[in-house]
């Protein structure tokens, strides 16, 4: 397959936490023309914004993929909808959360996809698993490990 590699967040609060990454996870090698290629490590994190709520865990995985940004984007809200996902408060409890970080050799801003992910250098539960699988700092000729110094507080612990 020759695609386009993309870095995929995921997040989960409700319900049994490591079993929905997987689950999500294993999702996307069942998306045609697509595969996983590598995961991070899983990671307790407290939430952010909304503090009223279970800590999350997270992590980040890449794919390959010979979907656009706006379809992968699309299978990121199916699998999403496929676990019953309900946005009902901002930065609130999610049975999952996939989000779009990065997209090799990609900029893309339209109205309803922004990559690289607008806030994923404010958030070490992105940065953490990000560094896990691109221990150089650099991902698709992106630098962002120097982001990580000015995130504060945030706590997250390898599961």
């Amino acid at each position: 397959m020759i695609g386009m590699k993309y870095i995929i967040g995921i997040g989960t609060n409700i319900g049994d936490r490591k079993i929905n990454i997987e689950k999500a996870i294993d999702a996307f090698n069942s998306v045609p023309k697509t595969a996983v290629l590598r995961r991070s490590s899983l990671y307790e994190t407290e939430p952010v914004g909304y503090a009223e709520q279970q800590n999350f865990y997270n992590a980040c995985f890449e794919i390959e993929s010979e979907l656009e940004p706006n379809e992968i984007l699309g299978v990121c809200l199916g699998i999403e909808a496929g676990f019953g996902r309900v946005r009902e408060i901002k930065n609130g409890p999610r049975i999952l959360d996939l989000d779009v970080i990065l997209a090799e050799n990609e900029k893309i801003e339209t109205a309803n996809l922004t990559v690289p992910h607008p806030r994923y250098n404010e958030r070490r539960f992105v940065m953490i698993p990000l560094l896990e699988l691109f221990p150089d700092g650099v991902a698709y000729g992106i630098k962002f490990s120097h982001h990580l110094l000015g995130i504060k507080g945030q706590a997250i612990k390898e599961l």
